[in-house]
This record gives C-alpha cells, sequence and structure tokens, in this order.
C-alpha cells in the first residue's frame, strides 16, 4: 500500500484526505477514491472527475497515468476566479486609497 494525501481548497474551505492505495492506482483515482465531493456540499458540482491535479504544486501531465510515490500530496487544481493581475492592481488601488 501507497500512503499519499489528496488535497482540495476553495477560499472558504480546505480539505486533505489521506488514503492508503494499490500500487497501481493512478493519480486520477486516488482523487476519486477520496470522494472529495460528498466531503462539502459546495463541492457537489465540481468536476473532479477532469480537473488539473498535481504533485506539491507540480502539474501533471497526465494524471491518470501517473501512480503516486508513497508521501506525496495529490492536489486538485480549480479555475481561477479573477486574473492575478487583475486582484493585484485591485489591491494595490485599495491601499492608495486610504
Amino acid at each position: 500500500m501507497t500512503n499519499v494525501e489528496v488535497a482540495f481548497a476553495t477560499p472558504e474551505h480546505q480539505i486533505i484526505v489521506r488514503l492508503s492505495l494499490e500500487p497501481d492506482m493512478s493519480a486520477r483515482q486516488a482523487v476519486m477514491l477520496a470522494d472529495l465531493p460528498t466531503r462539502h456540499s459546495a463541492w457537489a458540482g465540481f468536476d473532479f472527475a477532469t480537473a488539473p491535479l498535481g504533485i506539491f504544486g507540480e502539474r501533471l501531465r497526465a494524471p491518470e497515468d501517473y501512480s503516486p510515490l508513497e508521501g506525496e500530496r495529490i492536489e486538485v487544481y480549480r479555475p481561477l476566479e479573477i486574473d492575478p493581475k487583475q486582484a493585484r492592481r485591485e489591491r494595490a488601488a485599495s491601499v492608495t486609497s486610504r
């Protein structure tokens, strides 16, 4: 068995699920095994079956083909809600208007 963590976060909530995987399981299978939609009602509509995945901040190109290693954290990525440049402009504007 391979012990891993599956992590998912929104601005309001975050969760890390610890799992023991069979050696031939993929990163995508681990995410599906974590059953994240049932852990918070706000996540029920999120498509975990096709969401981008990564390991410790490095995006996986083919999560269906990657078998996680012992101790790795599989991260489920969400689309950005706001462009980072726009967010920076808004923060700067709020600081200068004080």
